[in-house]
């Protein structure tokens, strides 16, 4: 782990992470309703995680999935509540695209309900031609993301 602040580490090493924290945090959040503990579980595993941690405990987290080179798609960003309005969300999302190998990826994506404001500071900017991209979800995330549309 690399400290940041006083008493703010930063690590991406899937052994730090603190999957019951994270789980607990992304069941109750609008994106993650339907997600079960084994699925996240294995999306821990398959992906680049990133935790903030103050005093060894989890503050924060996210991950990317990546190829490395062309696409990187930033998921499950959260600060934990009593964390919030402090920058950490910043400092997270600054340590994730200063990491290697995700520095000259081409093309960076993302899905947002709330927080334009924090991605739109790190050069994220709405999708330029919405018409040429297409999704396939299953009924049960269907179902999740008919309930959150505003």
């Amino acid at each position: 782990m690399e400290e940041l602040q006083k008493d703010i580490y930063y690590s991406t090493n899937t052994e730090d992470m603190n999957l019951e924290a994270i789980y607990s945090f992304i069941k109750d959040s609008y994106w993650g309703a339907s997600r079960t503990f084994e699925e996240q579980k294995t999306v821990l595993h398959s992906s680049i995680n990133f935790g903030l941690f103050h005093k060894e405990k989890q503050i924060a987290y996210c991950r990317v999935m990546t190829d490395k080179v062309f696409f990187a798609y930033l998921l499950d960003v959260f600060v934990l509540d009593e964390y919030q309005g402090k920058g950490y969300s910043k400092l997270l999302i600054d340590q994730v695209l200063k990491h290697e190998p995700l520095v000259n990826i081409h093309k960076w994506m993302l899905a947002t309900r709330d927080a334009h404001g924090l991605y739109e500071k790190f050069g994220f900017e709405a999708v330029k031609n919405p018409a040429m991209l297409m999704e396939k979800m299953s009924d049960t995330i269907k179902k999740v993301y008919e309930h959150n549309v505003e």
